[in-house]
């Protein structure tokens, strides 16, 4: 009886890793490699989500570095680092926004 007991508790651990990572460790992954994609496809124009709450539209996007620069109305511009972007909005947003 000890050798079953022994075999059915590896077999549940399995089960448990099997679990662990079709539940957390991939869907994680998924969201970090949309991360890296969106931080990659940046360009000047689009305008972005940031995640302290900020609305604005890219206007300089530099390559060798980790800031852009977002203009939030026609008067102010913000420099902010890349990995804040949260998201792209649609073309258009910024305006329906307006009051």
């Amino acid at each position: 009886m000890q050798q079953g007991s022994g075999l059915e508790m590896l077999i549940i651990l399995a089960v448990f890793g099997v679990i662990f990572y079709f539940m957390v460790f991939r869907p994680q992954s998924k969201r970090q490699k949309e991360q890296r994609n969106l931080l990659s496809s940046l360009s000047k124009g689009d305008e972005i989500l940031t995640s302290g709450g900020l609305i604005g539209k890219i206007t300089k996007v530099s390559a060798e570095d980790e800031n852009i620069v977002i203009a939030l109305n026609d008067n102010n511009e913000v420099m902010i680092s890349r990995n804040f972007v949260v998201a792209t909005l649609p073309k258009g947003t910024m305006k329906a926004l307006k009051p």
